[in-house]
């Protein structure tokens, strides 16, 4: 039998950690250890407990979760960590990837991308929340004005395959891309794995990063 996910949560909103208690309580295959209010506690049950993913509020009192971030990639590093936010403080999030966080979700989204993302981080995969995803696109650099390796790989996606990484880009879910391309959520899934094959992407946050750097979303 798998063993459970084991999940570590630190926010100091006794709110925000009631709702994901009855997300995840009962959430097949996750298993929520220990809850916390500051990022100090959050190292020290992380150090104690080794928990698969650490969820870490962004503001905490004693330790923020930039500084528990830090601290426990450095004392634990196989612990994966999901950083916790309200929509816009985008300001964050290229520290917390810096830093070698494995996601960054929205507290406002919906129990199913929770978790997904749990999944996702323990799987050694990164995770955006997609209404978020453009604006980290938009502090990176402009595009080079030379074709590189990423654009050779852009030039064998298919139009559709290319309109898919466009929507993927610009923040939208499968089922959000569905309904623009008026193709069910499941043609999308085929497409964005056939996308993520062919420029070598692991997720969808490498994918829309390669298409920033392409120029795809300057043409918009």
């Amino acid at each position: 039998m798998t063993e459970p996910l084991r999940v570590l949560l630190a926010d100091d909103d006794s709110l925000i950690r009631t709702a994901i208690d009855a997300i995840l309580r009962p959430a097949a295959g996750i298993e929520l250890i220990a809850q916390v209010a500051d990022g100090r506690a959050a190292v020290d049950l992380a150090l104690r407990h080794r928990p698969d993913v650490a969820l870490l509020d962004i503001q905490m009192p004693v330790l923020d979760g930039l500084a528990a971030l830090r601290e426990i990639r450095r004392l634990v590093p196989e612990v994966r960590i999901v950083v916790l936010t309200t929509f816009g403080q985008d300001e964050y999030v290229a520290q917390a990837l810096a830093h070698g966080a494995a996601g960054f979700l929205l507290k406002e989204s919906a129990a199913d991308e929770l978790e997904y993302a749990i999944r996702a981080a323990a799987a050694g995969n990164a995770y955006l929340s997609p209404k978020i995803t453009r604006q980290v696109l938009d502090r990176l650099p402009p595009p080079p004005t030379r074709p590189t390796e990423d654009q050779v790989k852009v030039d064998t996606l298919s139009e559709r395959e290319r309109e898919v990484l466009i929507l993927l880009a610009q923040g939208l879910s499968n089922a959000e891309i569905g309904q623009r391309l008026f193709v069910s959520e499941g043609t999308v899934k085929t497409h964005v794995y056939h996308v993520f094959a062919k420029l070598s992407c692991e997720n969808r946050v490498q994918a829309a990063m390669l298409a920033q750097r392409t120029g795809l979303l300057a043409q918009l």
